[in-house]
C-alpha cells in the first residue's frame, strides 16, 4: 500500500475533533447519543478529511480552517454509511469488522443516529470558528456540501445505484451513478478547502476539481475489484456483496482486467490534472496512487 504522508496525524485529528464535537452535545437521549458515537467513531482510514487536510496543506491554509470542513465531511460519510448498511438499502450486518449500526441498536436508531449525524455537519459549518478571511466563504462551503450530499450528489446517486439493481446498465449510466455516489463527495473535500484560499485561480481550481473527478470514480472502480479479490477479514464485512447484491459493477462490465485498466487511465488523468499546477503536489500524487492500489 502506498504510504501517505502524515495520514496518521491527521486521523488522530479529525478522531479527536469529532469526539470533541459528540461531547458538546446535550445528553437529550442517551441511545440516540451513542448511536452517533459508534457510527462516527468506531474506526475508518478518515479519507476524506485526510484529502481535504493535503489540499489545504499545498494551498498553505490554516488547518484551523480546514478542521471545519474536514469534520462536516465525515459526518456526512458516516451518516451515508449507517443509511446505506440499512436492510432497506444494502442490508449489511458488517461494518469495519463490527457490527452495522442497525445490528448494534436498531433500525429506527441507526436512522435517526443518522439523521443527526448529517445536521451536525452543516451546523458545524455553520458554527465553526474560521478565520476571517474565510468567514464570508461559509455560504459558499455549505453550498457544496449540499451539491455534494443531496439529491444533485451521493442521494442522487444511492437512488440510482438502488435503481440499477437486478438490471443491466451501461459503462456510461454507471459512471453517472458513481461520480454521484462516491464521487462528489470527494470533489467536495478538494473544492471545499480550496474554496479557502484567496491566491488559486479560476483555472487551478478547474485542474483541482478535474484530478478529484478522477480519483472520485477511481475509487469506486477500485471498491469493485476489492469486492472480489479481497477476503472478509480484508474488507471488514462479506466479500462478494457487490455480486450476491446482483449489482452492476465495472468488473461485471469491463472484466477483471478492464476494470483495472480503467482505474489506471483514471489515475494517470489525475497525475495529468496536477501536473500543470504551481504548487507541490506530491501528497495528492500519492493519494490518487493509494487510492488505485489500496485493498481494502
Amino acid at each position: 500500500m502506498n504510504k501517505l504522508e502524515n495520514l496518521a496525524q491527521y486521523q488522530i485529528r479529525i478522531n479527536q475533533l469529532l469526539a470533541n464535537k459528540l461531547a458538546q452535545l446535550p445528553v437529550n437521549d442517551t441511545k440516540l447519543l451513542e448511536a452517533m458515537q459508534y457510527g462516527l467513531l468506531i474506526g475508518g482510514k478518515r479519507m476524506r478529511p485526510y484529502l481535504a487536510y493535503i489540499t489545504g496543506e499545498m494551498l498553505e491554509l490554516d488547518m484551523n480552517d480546514i478542521d471545519g470542513i474536514a469534520a462536516a465531511l465525515e459526518c456526512i460519510h458516516a451518516y451515508s454509511l449507517l443509511h446505506d448498511d440499512l436492510p432497506a438499502m444494502d442490508n449489511d450486518d458488517l461494518r469495519r469488522g463490527k457490527p452495522t449500526c442497525h445490528k448494534a441498536f436498531n433500525e429506527a436508531t441507526a436512522i435517526l443516529a443518522g439523521d443527526s449525524l448529517q445536521t451536525l455537519a452543516f451546523d458545524i459549518l455553520a458554527h465553526h470558528n474560521f478565520s476571517a478571511g474565510i468567514e464570508n466563504k461559509r455560504i459558499t462551503l455549505i453550498k457544496h456540501l449540499v451539491n455534494a450530499s443531496g439529491y444533485q450528489g451521493m442521494c442522487g446517486g444511492q437512488a440510482l445505484d438502488l435503481s440499477a439493481t437486478n438490471q443491466s446498465i451501461s459503462l456510461t449510466q454507471l459512471e453517472k451513478l458513481h461520480s454521484l455516489k462516491t464521487g462528489a463527495l470527494l470533489q467536495a473535500c478538494v473544492l471545499m478547502a480550496a474554496e479557502c484560499s484567496n491566491k488559486i485561480t479560476s483555472d487551478e481550481k478547474q485542474k483541482l476539481n478535474q484530478y478529484a473527478k478522477a480519483i472520485g470514480l477511481a475509487y469506486q472502480v477500485r471498491d469493485d475489484i476489492i469486492d472480489i479479490t479481497s477476503s472478509d477479514d480484508e474488507l471488514g464485512k462479506p466479500a462478494g456483496s457487490d455480486i450476491t447484491a446482483n449489482k452492476s459493477t465495472y468488473p461485471a462490465l469491463l472484466g477483471l482486467h478492464g476494470a483495472r485498466k480503467k482505474t489506471e487511465n483514471l489515475y494517470q488523468q489525475a497525475l495529468q490534472a496536477l501536473s500543470s499546477l504551481p504548487y507541490n503536489t506530491q501528497n495528492l500524487s500519492d493519494f490518487a496512487s493509494f487510492i488505485v492500489h489500496r485493498t481494502s
